[in-house]
């Protein structure tokens, strides 16, 4: 199940099959269920993927596969894979059943035919969904909506109802609910707005580098959006964001289909200039832009590549943030002028990004982040009066000697729906009592809120949050860590009333 449909939620799946089941004779003896994940490719579906383990290593002591319609096997864009992972079953004696299917998938020539139509139907379903949504995704940016992404240093999110009437200003994690309501960005806190009137006169009227004015920022105590300290990169990125003088650009980079990331050219990019109000007046912008691009000049195009060259060898790999934290050299908006866009310079390396290297990064500052959520959530426990001991290499805490608690923190996954995704995987070595899942939020840059996930309720060895996930995981869920506080106080009250039972 990817959506929310009523007819493909996974119980309504579940009951037709029964039903289906019982008709034919059927006893079912084992279910494998893909929740809140698409079809589109095997990469996320863990339990056909556990299916198809278990017939090829011989575990599946079946007979049939019963499967809801053939759209539920999967959307794959290439019917040849359906019918691959099909032919898998097939192949080990196990037939593959469509219980909500006119026909019966029998081997003969019609059902062949019918399943072949049926296949490509599927996968052209998700062509023309990812189709329309992109178009409606570009109707809202070209009358001047925001979509998706925080709002950056020295703006905010503004909601507006459908007569344009504004409503409320979003904080970083909250989103519209409702359908005919939009977003426009407004400029934020006054402070942020001088600063950022501050980054470009320094820039362009002081002819002070990027790596000046972050160390000036720096001095004053100033940080930025995510709470960090400025660096060349940051600085550099506000100078060359349209955002700023009011532009709203969309589609500067594109996955479609959960195929690799493309970073798309400059003509492909969707734009509603003038959209919002702008923080700096659009000749300072332009005279930025005049000297980033002048300032590349100075260097052949050999030179520019040999830089590259450089940072692939020390990185393993390339991005925008890796080429602008380079205090000395060509910022990545240097290779856009120069080479149409940074794929292109990328390519005449014999680099290719085919795949979002974001993730790298947003992990090391979740590992920069971890010691101090460790740090804090002991100090909580001993505040409250309980005990804590935590093992050097591990990080596994034991609490007053009753329980144990290991804390992760859960990065978001954007989907291809648009929607976000938290994998919470159990340390099956460690074997906490208590899992605590520090969730973060949809630009991993602040905590959403905690998860505390008993060891005797998670059979599996990892799970998939969705941004709402009913009962049976959000009766675990917590806005702070008051909770696992309260449990350490809860044990400390209950050897206190066994001592005093004691001395009677």
């Amino acid at each position: 199940m990817s959506t929310e449909q009523q007819q493909y939620s996974t119980a309504n799946q579940s009951q037709a099959i029964r039903e289906y089941a019982s008709r034919h004779g059927f006893r079912i003896d084992k279910t494998y269920e893909d929740s809140g994940k698409s079809g589109l490719n095997l990469d996320d579906r863990h339990a056909l993927k556990r299916l198809i383990d278990d017939v090829q290593n011989g575990k599946a002591a079946f007979s049939t596969f019963l499967v809801y319609d053939i759209s539920r096997w999967g959307r794959f864009q290439d019917a040849d894979e359906s019918a691959y992972y099909e032919y898998i079953c097939k192949r080990a004696g196990i037939s593959v059943r469509y219980c909500a299917e006119q026909f019966e998938n029998d081997g003969s020539p019609v059902s062949t035919i019918v399943k072949g139509v049926k296949r490509a139907m599927a996968g052209e379903y998700s062509r023309e969904l990812s189709v329309k949504v992109f178009a409606g995704q570009r109707r809202l940016i070209e009358l001047g909506y925001r979509q998706g992404g925080p709002a950056g240093y020295g703006l905010r999110r503004q909601l507006i109802d459908q007569n344009g009437l504004p409503k409320a200003e979003l904080v970083r994690g909250e989103h519209k609910s409702i359908q005919t309501d939009r977003i426009v960005l407004i400029p934020g806190p006054e402070e942020e707005v001088e600063t950022i009137r501050f980054i470009y006169d320094a820039f362009v009227v002081q002819s002070r580098s990027e790596a000046e004015i972050a160390e000036s920022l720096n001095r004053k105590g100033i940080v930025t959006d995510l709470a960090r300290p400025w660096t060349r990169a940051t600085v550099h990125q506000i100078l060359i964001n349209e955002k700023y003088i009011g532009n709203n650009v969309w589609n500067r980079c594109s996955c479609k289909l959960k195929g690799s990331r493309v970073y798309n050219p400059p003509e492909r990019w969707i734009r509603h200039n003038q959209a919002f109000e702008p923080i700096v007046d659009e000749d300072t912008f332009r005279s930025a832009q005049a000297i980033i691009s002048e300032r590349c000049k100075r260097y052949s195009d050999e030179e520019l590549l040999d830089v590259l060259r450089g940072l692939l060898e020390q990185h393993g790999y390339l991005s925008g943030i890796i080429i602008d934290e380079l205090e000395f050299g060509p910022s990545s908006s240097a290779y856009r002028t120069r080479f149409g866009s940074l794929v292109r310079a990328y390519e005449l390396i014999g680099f290719t990004p085919d795949r979002d290297y974001r993730y790298i990064e947003i992990n090391r500052a979740l590992r920069r982040m971890y010691p101090d959520f460790i740090a804090s959530t002991v100090r909580g426990i001993e505040e409250i009066g309980g005990s804590v001991r935590q093992n050097a290499e591990t990080d596994l805490l034991t609490v007053n000697d009753e329980f144990t608690a290991s804390l992760c923190m859960v990065r978001a996954q954007e989907t291809i729906a648009g929607s976000h995704r938290w994998k919470v995987r159990f340390d099956t070595g460690l074997r906490p009592d208590i899992t605590v899942a520090i969730r973060m939020n949809q630009m991993n840059s602040a905590v959403l809120d905690y998860y505390l996930l008993p060891r005797f309720e998670m059979e599996a060895d990892q799970v998939a949050l969705a941004e709402n996930n009913g009962l049976a995981f959000d009766a675990y869920r917590f806005d702070t860590l008051d909770m696992l506080f309260e449990l350490a106080a809860r044990s400390q009250l209950m050897e206190v009333s066994y001592g005093i039972g004691s001395m009677h």
